[in-house]
């Protein structure tokens, strides 16, 4: 039985609501059970320098932790001078999940950063930022596309990103922190609305997983990613 009570294959309750950041050109507020992250897409006139002259624009990614995101509080990151490894590798991905999916000329030499802050955190903050991230984005392309700057939505397809893991020996989707802290294997998806698989991230935590069970927690992300690429549609319909 899994701490949640849930069935291998459930996800938490999953909820996506754009349009909370009033400043924000697109913004979501995404939350996967009790883990909840603020989205905001942010449109920037001009590009990263090494795109100038190329006519290709750029999508970029922010991540950061409340401090009471956690059960106990942690330092702001800014009072250290620079962002943790693992902050640096998680923005690195909401960014390459993003871009995986955007028709990048379509946007002109313009910038889309994306600030995904953690507000609470009970595992799959990642992987929440992603599905979040791509309905701020969206949200942002039709705001620029209602005011003339873009003719078209430069989004080829949804993307949404989900973990699973083997927990006491049985594979399972969108692990809590409970399950996260205990598994035997922990893995996070990202995978486009048809299917495309951008990236995979898995670890075994105690010992070593086998073809099969990576098979398993395929087939898991793929029909969890499904239902989460639903959820993103209705959000931005």
């Amino acid at each position: 039985m899994r701490p949640s009570n849930r069935a291998p294959d459930e996800l938490r309750p999953v909820t996506l609501e754009r349009g909370v950041a009033r400043y924000a050109e697109g913004s979501c507020l995404v939350s996967f059970g009790n883990t909840r992250v603020l989205c905001t897409a942010s449109l920037e006139e001009k590009g990263p320098p090494w795109l100038r002259g190329t006519g290709k624009g750029w999508v970029t990614a922010e991540y950061s932790m409340l401090p009471r995101a956690t059960h106990e509080r942690t330092r702001r990151e800014v009072n250290s001078g620079k962002p943790s490894g693992r902050t640096q590798e998680i923005q690195r991905l909401i960014g390459r999940s993003l871009r995986a999916v955007v028709n990048l000329p379509a946007i002109g030499e313009r910038q889309i950063v994306l600030d995904c802050d953690v507000i609470q955190a009970d595992g799959g903050t990642r992987t929440a930022s992603i599905t979040g991230a791509w309905v701020a984005l969206h949200e942002c392309f039709t705001w620029m596309q209602g005011r003339s700057i873009i003719s078209i939505n430069p989004l080829r397809e949804p993307v949404a990103a989900i973990s699973c893991g083997i927990y006491q020996g049985q594979p399972v989707l969108d692990l809590d922190y409970a399950e996260d802290s205990a598994a035997e294997t922990d893995a996070n998806f990202v995978i486009t609305g048809s299917g495309g698989i951008v990236e995979v991230q898995g670890t075994a935590e105690g010992k070593p997983f086998s073809e099969e069970e990576f098979l398993s927690l395929l087939r898991l992300a793929k029909a969890g990613v499904a239902q989460l690429v639903d959820l993103q549609k209705k959000a931005v319909a």
